[in-house]
């Protein structure tokens, strides 16, 4: 028998309505059948609602079966006398963090579990260095977990589990709040616990790229398994998968498009080494800090950890800020040299009425104290009328506070904050006005979102704009149908619904009060692949009908690449480019010194152009590779 055994396993949701009646079954967890071998790395792919994270939750032992059984180390999961011994075996890591961190400093969240099981006090230290090392939080060790972004969040979580030395780890969606280099290190973490201490990992993801190197995939459909076998079985069916919502790596979709126009390439191509080597008969060789990401450089918090002189405190503060050890300046001067945006197309850039100006913006958390952090510095950007843009920066680059200034949620330290040309923190400047013209959806949209049903929350917005209930539920109805919501929508509890449908009613709930601007911080973390491109297809859309001005912040270098026509690059709370996507991600090197990345397309496109194959590497999306690679093919007479 597996470490994790499940046989013919069901389980139910009962949903009780208040006049006692039947309770309403929802059947999330189908007759799986799993057996996971000690040792392996497991991935679960599937949609939203698909039965993945009720799957994890049975394997941890915080829902048991409702037919079936589940065995975690020969331990049946329905036996009360158990379940503490499978959760010390089987450790759990949630989507998003603020669900699973206690502690009022981060070291002391991260040695929670190891006290409860009883470990040596000298060992718990231990493993606290260990775990925060291999996460790269060290130096927020003493910070409160609610002074952290959300990435950060995520990587205490991780560390906080990995300190119990579990048996198996199950990580569900870990990564969806991360920066490129973010996930890169988490899941260099990971693969080490596997690969060197025959940790077991159960890794639930919508990032096909993170499961090339996993031994089994395992692919979920309606609470079922409808797909088993290793990523290169499974992602060689492309179609298939794409009927599940789900998608394959950009290697492998970039492969099967070029088989499609005639390409004699091999199926099931996973990574971007195989994939220039077929198209060239050459081999690559990535270097280390590519494949997988740069050794960890400490983040710093940016606040001086003891009280003392002036000069000393600015000093140390200056130094951290620049995210260094003070003793790495000189070797790293290089790496973490920021390159301005020069006035990048600067003439389309700044085209049309500017709607959004900040003028030397400063910010700093807790200005004076222990835990003063500076998120902004002398930044300067301006957003006209109807354009689309998108922000990315590292975890912690000052993104968030930046999007909050712009919506007046925030006021700066130093500097201005323009709306249509008028100082938003003037004496008497009506805030609340301007906070129905720049709509802002948070990084997690069941924060925004209170009300009994759908239509009403949507209503809310328009009702404190003064509007009659009749103009109030026009807009409403025409928000939820901008964002492909029905009329079946409108009496169920924003509660209920998935975390794609939560998206869309928080946008519509922004929608409807008319705004000129959109700002949406990561909407689209967390949703299955169709889901994300349904969201951020309709807010295209949005953007070219109602011509809504919209800045877009995410993570995802390959959604940035195919929807936006500007990108802003924070790094460190200041701007550091400002262009067009194809020349910002034409500066791909000084892009990962930050800890961010290129769309993988651009790496593939640079390293054909290596080995000889004459392609335009200003090349992003698949499509765009595609057409430049056949014309290549052609060129040299491969191809007719």
């Amino acid at each position: 028998m597996g470490i994790i055994k499940a046989t013919k396993l069901v389980y139910d949701y009962l949903k009780y309505g208040e006049d006692g009646q039947e309770p309403e079954v929802n059947r999330a967890i189908d007759q799986v059948d799993l057996d996971v071998k000690e040792g392996q790395f497991i991935a679960v792919l599937g949609h939203n609602g698909s039965g993945k994270s009720t799957l994890a939750k049975q394997i941890n032992a915080l829902l048991v079966p409702t037919e079936g059984t589940l065995w975690v180390d020969q331990m049946d999961t329905s036996s009360e006398a158990d379940v503490w011994k499978i959760r010390q075996k089987a450790g759990m890591v949630f989507q998003n963090p603020d669900n699973q961190i206690i502690g009022n400093m981060v070291e002391e969240d991260v040695g929670f579990g190891p006290e409860n099981l009883g470990v040596p006090t000298e060992d718990i230290w231990k493993r606290v260095d260990e775990s925060l090392q291999a996460v790269g939080m060290t130096a927020y060790r003493r910070q409160s977990p609610n002074k952290l972004s959300g990435g950060q969040k995520q990587r205490v979580a991780i560390a906080g589990v990995m300190a119990m030395h579990p048996r198996c780890i199950v990580l569900d969606e870990p990564t969806a709040m991360l920066d490129p280099n973010g996930r890169k290190e988490v899941l260099k973490a990971v693969r080490r616990l596997n690969q060197q201490e025959g940790v077991t990992v159960i890794l639930i993801t919508h990032y096909m790229e993170e499961v090339v190197f996993a031994d089994d995939i395992y692919v979920m459909d309606s609470g079922r398994i409808v797909m088993h076998g290793t990523p290169r079985e499974i992602f060689s069916q492309v179609d298939q998968l794409k009927k599940y919502r789900l998608d394959v790596p950009q290697a492998t979709l970039l492969a099967h498009e070029l088989i499609q126009a005639g390409v004699p390439l091999k199926e099931g191509i996973l990574t971007r080494e195989e994939l220039v080597e077929e198209l060239t008969g050459k081999e690559i060789r990535i270097p280390q800090s590519a494949a997988c990401g740069k050794k960890v450089r400490e983040e710093k918090p940016d606040r001086s950890e003891e009280h003392g002189a002036e000069d000393e405190r600015r000093r140390r503060s200056e130094a951290e800020n620049r995210d260094i050890p003070e003793a790495e300046n000189e070797r790293t001067a290089a790496e973490s040299q920021v390159i301005p945006d020069s006035g990048m197309a600067q003439g389309n850039i700044n085209e049309g009425k500017p709607v959004l100006r900040l003028e030397h913006v400063y910010y700093t958390y807790s200005p004076g104290t222990a835990y003063e952090m500076h998120a902004l510095k002398d930044v300067n950007l301006t957003l006209p009328q109807g354009q689309f843009v998108g922000m990315i920066g590292h975890t912690g680059s000052g993104k968030s506070t930046l999007t909050q200034l712009l919506n007046g949620l925030v006021q700066p330290t130093r500097g201005k904050v323009y709306f249509e040309g008028e100082d938003i923190w003037q004496e008497n400047y009506p805030l609340r006005s301007l906070r129905s013209q720049v709509g802002l959806v948070f990084q997690y949209p069941e924060h925004q979102l209170f009300e009994t049903d759908v239509l009403s929350d949507v209503c809310f917005g328009p009702k404190n704009q003064g509007l009659s209930q009749e103009e109030c539920e026009k807009r409403a109805r025409e928000a939820l149908n901008h964002v492909g919501l029905g009329e079946s929508f409108y009496a169920k509890s924003p509660f209920e619904l998935s975390g794609g449908q939560k998206r869309r009613v928080a946008i519509a709930g922004v929608l409807a009060m008319n705004p000129k601007v959109l700002i949406l911080d990561e909407p689209t973390a967390g949703l299955d692949p169709r889901g994300r491109d349904e969201i951020l297809d309709q807010i295209a859309g949005l953007h070219r009908v109602r011509g809504i001005t919209i800045l877009l912040v995410s993570h995802s270098m390959e959604d940035i690449a195919r929807y936006v026509e500007r990108i802003i690059v924070m790094n460190h709370g200041e701007k550091a480019f400002d262009g067009p996507p194809k020349q910002v991600f034409s500066h791909y090197k000084e892009l990962e010194a930050m800890g961010l990345a290129a769309p993988q397309i651009t790496y593939i496109v640079h390293d054909l152009r290596e080995a000889g194959l004459k392609v335009d590497t200003e090349a992003t999306t698949v499509e765009e590779a595609r057409d430049t690679i056949l014309s290549a093919l052609r060129e040299r007479g491969e191809l007719c």
